[in-house]
């Protein structure tokens, strides 16, 4: 039997490199930023879940996706951050191999957990503006509560593929990873097992969870396109257009980032690792931070309700100071 047919496991732990080349200097400023970064996403997406949990006016379809979406991001951004923000904060760059593994694992379900979520919210989006009258009857609660589980559920199974066929390798010589989480492809580098089998069965399988739901994106939103520029009213046509415009800004730097970094890794383009590593985050993490912004407090039942909720809290203050004085 060869040598190369007896490598097997022999590390415990990988060494969390982060931007390999921050100077020691700015690692408290850069712990820092991702710090509040975290704490923003956290707050922003919290906020609507606790607004959808104490009005059930918003248990609609539309509130359901973004209810989804809002649980994936706070999902994503709690395995990603917190342990890149200690290994910055507290110099504490060792995770154990089995845990690289579980956050590995998680980070990819909840990034195909959120392709599939667009998918549906252009579905939606589709629905109801091509087909007005039946979108009632086509999107019922029930239906988009079935949609997004059916999303929950299956954005595990291409992520727990190849997480199956990358934990299998053996792993007995370099173990720093240069990145800011245990990423698929930064862990792929470290294996002793250099074929490029489960380099390409990666590829194929994050092809497949973003260029399908893109591909469906793409076809809806031209149909979307005609139907509003159809509109005879220009009011109707801005309205419905601010609403796709937004959504589309997301789907931009959601997909188009991770494609060049995956296609960019298959061929061979070397990429610098600090360059990588940005661009990693930010199609990873912006998303989460805007998507309260684009997708939630600008539309209409949530702005209100948060008017309200504020204009109670500050009304309640100021009756109780007036009746004091």
């Amino acid at each position: 039997m060869s040598e190369e047919n007896n490598l097997t496991t022999t590390i415990k732990e990988f060494i969390l490199v982060g931007f390999p080349g921050l100077h020691p200097d700015y690692y408290e400023l850069v712990a820092f930023i991702l710090c509040l970064l975290y704490l923003s996403i956290i707050a922003g997406n919290s906020t609507f879940v606790v607004i959808f949990a104490l009005k059930p006016g918003l248990h609609k379809p539309m509130f359901i996706i973004m209810l989804s979406l809002t649980l994936s991001d706070i999902g994503f951004s709690t395995v990603a951050l917190p342990k890149i923000i200690a290994r910055y904060w507290f110099d504490d760059t060792v995770i154990s191999f089995h845990a690289c593994f579980m956050q590995r694992l998680f980070i990819h379900s909840f990034g195909s957990l959120n392709s599939f979520i667009m998918m549906i919210m252009a579905l939606d989006r589709y629905l109801a503006i091509c087909f007005p009258l039946r979108y009632p009857v086509l999107m019922k609660h029930c239906t988009m509560i079935i949609l997004n589980c059916f999303a929950w559920v299956f954005s595990l199974v291409p992520t727990g593929i190849s997480f199956i066929y990358t934990y299998m390798l053996p792993y007995c010589g370099p173990n720093r990873i240069y990145h800011c989480y245990c990423e698929q492809n930064s862990i792929l580098s470290l294996a002793c097992d250099r074929e490029r089998g489960p380099e390409l069965i990666s590829f194929c399988l994050a092809m497949l969870v973003l260029l399908i739901p893109l591909a469906f994106i793409i076809y809806s939103y031209i149909h979307i396109i005609a139907t509003v520029a159809g509109i005879a009213s220009s009011q109707g046509r801005w309205k419905a257009f601010s609403t796709c415009s937004t959504q589309m800004f997301i789907i931009t730097i959601y997909y188009l980032p991770r494609c060049t970094v995956y296609v960019c890794n298959l061929v061979g383009i070397s990429m610098d690792a600090d360059i990588r590593i940005v661009v990693a985050l930010f199609y990873s993490l912006l998303p989460p931070l805007v998507n309260p912004l684009i997708y939630c407090f600008r539309t209409k039942d949530i702005h209100q309700t948060l008017v309200q909720w504020v204009s109670v809290k500050w009304v309640g203050k100021s009756s109780i100071a007036s009746i004091s004085s």
